[in-house]
C-alpha cells in the first residue's frame, strides 16, 4: 500500500479528474478500542495508492487488496476485524488493540457520479451542512447494500433516516428502516483558518492546516510575501493593507485567526479589527511583553478579546524551529476548536487516578 500525505479532497480530486476508479471505505461499526470511530473514512485508488487511515496503517494493506474485488466488480463488500482475541494472528496482523470494525467497501466512478464522496467534497469546499446515509445491511431490493443517499435529496429518504439526519447533525448513527439498516454519516466541516502574516513562517503552518484539510485564508500587506505559488494549500492569498481588516471580515466567517506579521503596527491594525469579531480563537505569535505593548496600544477594544486571545501562541511542546512552532500553533487551534485540554493522556490519567484507557489506540 502506498499511502499518500495529502488530504482526502486532494487525492479524491486528483484521481477523479484524472477518470479513475476509487473505492471508499467506511466504519461503519466499531466495539472496544479501535483507531477510528463509525463514519471515518478513506479513499484507495487502483494503483494501490490511499489516502486517510482508519487503523493507524495496521488493516489498511488487507482493505487495499479487498478494494481490488470492489473495483472489479463494482458490488460492495463488508470487511470485519476483530482483534479482542489472539486469532487476529490469522490476518498476519497482530493489532492487540482490543476492539472490532466493520468497514464498508464501495465503489465511486463516473458511472456513480463519485457519489457520495462528491457530495461530501462538495459540503466540505462551500462549507455547506449535510449528511449522507449509507445501505449497511437490506432485505429491500430498492436499498442495495453500500448505496448512498443524500441529504439534499430528501425524496428518497426514509423517514427515520431524515430524523436521523436533522437530530444527530454531529455524530455517525445506525438506523433501521424500511427492512434495511443505515449508517447516516454527518458530514464535518473544516475549520477556517485566517492567517495575518504571510512571512516564511507562515509557509509550515498553512502545508499542516491544509493537510487537515482546513481552509486557510492568508492576508498579508507586503507583495513579496503575498504570493499564492508560496502556499498551494491555502485556499485564498491576498495583498492587503493590514488596517483594511474589519472590511473584510464583513463578508467572512472564520473559526481561528492567527497574527503574525512579526510587523508591530500591522498587528496592532489586526487586533484591533478581531477585536471587533466573533471569531472565537485568536492567536498572537510574539512573546508576552510584546503581546502587553499591543493591549496597550489598542486600548479599550484589548478587553474586547478577552478569553479569545491565546498569546503567546501555540502549545508548550519546546517548538524552536518554524516547523514545530506552526506545530504547536496547530495542535492549540485543534484542542480550543473541540474544546479539549490539550494535555497528553497519560498526564490526564495520572491525575485522575485511572487505569490505562485507549483513546488513541
Amino acid at each position: 500500500m502506498n499511502h499518500r500525505p495529502v488530504s482526502l479532497g486532494e487525492f479524491f480530486h486528483l484521481h477523479r479528474d484524472r477518470g479513475e476508479a476509487l473505492v471508499l471505505a467506511t466504519v461503519i461499526h466499531t466495539i472496544g478500542s479501535t483507531y477510528r470511530k463509525a463514519g471515518a473514512q478513506m479513499l484507495i485508488a487502483q494503483d494501490a495508492s490511499a489516502a486517510g487511515l482508519l487503523s493507524g496503517g495496521c488493516l489498511e494493506a488487507d482493505l487495499v487488496e479487498r478494494s481490488r474485488k470492489v473495483l472489479d466488480t463494482g458490488a460492495a463488500l463488508i470487511a470485519e476485524y476483530d482483534t479482542r482475541s489472539s486469532d487476529d494472528v490469522l490476518w498476519g496482523i497482530g493489532l492487540g488493540c482490543e476492539g472490532a470494525m466493520r468497514i464498508l467497501l464501495t465503489r465511486l466512478d463516473a458511472a456513480n457520479d463519485y457519489e457520495p464522496f462528491a457530495f461530501i467534497d462538495r459540503c466540505r469546499n462551500r462549507h455547506l451542512d449535510g449528511s449522507i446515509a449509507l445501505v449497511t445491511a437490506s432485505e429491500n431490493p430498492h436499498f442495495e447494500l453500500g448505496a448512498a443517499l443524500r441529504s439534499d435529496s430528501p425524496g428518497s429518504l426514509p423517514d427515520a433516516v431524515q430524523a436521523a439526519m436533522v437530530n444527530s447533525p454531529r455524530k455517525a448513527s445506525a438506523v433501521n428502516a424500511d427492512d434495511a439498516e443505515f449508517l447516516v454519516v454527518p458530514i464535518e466541516l473544516p475549520p477556517k483558518l485566517l492567517l495575518l502574516g504571510a512571512g516564511p513562517d507562515a509557509m509550515p503552518l498553512v502545508e499542516f492546516a491544509g493537510l487537515l484539510g482546513w481552509h486557510v485564508t492568508v492576508l498579508d500587506h507586503r507583495s513579496a510575501y503575498a504570493i499564492a505559488d508560496r502556499f498551494p494549500r491555502a485556499r485564498s492569498v491576498e495583498l492587503r493593507p493590514a488596517g483594511t481588516l474589519a472590511d473584510f471580515l464583513d463578508d467572512a466567517e472564520f473559526d481561528a485567526a492567527v497574527v503574525m506579521s512579526h510587523h508591530l503596527t500591522s498587528d496592532e491594525a489586526y487586533l484591533s479589527a478581531l477585536a471587533a469579531s466573533a471569531i472565537p480563537y485568536i492567536g498572537l505569535l510574539g512573546p508576552a511583553p510584546r503581546r502587553a505593548r499591543l493591549m496597550n496600544d489598542i486600548g479599550d477594544r484589548s478587553t474586547l478579546l478577552g478569553k479569545r486571545l491565546y498569546g503567546p501562541i501555540g502549545l508548550d511542546i519546546g517548538a524552536k524551529t518554524p516547523e514545530a512552532i506552526a506545530l504547536a500553533i496547530v495542535a492549540e487551534i485543534q484542542a480550543v476548536l473541540t474544546d479539549r485540554p490539550g494535555r497528553s493522556f497519560s498526564a490526564q490519567e495520572k491525575d485522575s487516578g485511572e487505569g490505562v484507557t485507549a483513546k488513541n489506540a
